[in-house]
């Protein structure tokens, strides 16, 4: 009975330090990764006036791993987002639904090129913070 008791006793003090050395499965945590500095160009308006774009732009990801990997390949991205958004003109961005439009095109070329480099879309997001046009 006593040898029970010595081996109930152990088991107890040992398991809360087994369960607490086993590695606890966390959820991926969303992030946020702002491109720095801000897209700024030309639109492709016609006419003898310029036209600019800023843009401010955010893209969510999951996971460090991915925040990393949007880093490694962020000149690809921002050369996307700017030729996508020097083929716009001043009309269809302000059309009603053109900046909504215009973050779904964004979206789809960076999930593109990200997977053509890392076989799986790693952005789930576009987000523009900030966006003007002058």
């Amino acid at each position: 009975m006593k040898l029970l008791t010595a081996l109930l006793l152990s088991l107890s003090i040992c398991l809360p330090a087994l369960a607490s050395s086993e590695k606890k499965e966390e959820a991926p945590t969303t992030l946020y990764y702002n491109l720095t500095p801000a897209l700024i160009g030309n639109l492709a308006d016609q006419g003898n006036r310029l036209k600019f774009f800023k843009a401010d732009v955010s893209l969510r990801v999951t996971g460090t791993e991915a925040e990393e990997k949007i880093k490694q390949h962020e000149p690809l991205i921002r050369h996307q987002m700017v030729m996508l958004f020097s083929a716009q003109t001043s009309e269809t961005i302000n059309a009603p639904d053109g900046r909504e439009n215009l973050r779904v095109e964004a979206l789809k070329q960076v999930q593109d090129a990200i997977n053509g480099e890392e076989g799986k879309p790693i952005v789930e997001d576009l987000l523009f913070n900030n966006l003007i046009i002058q």
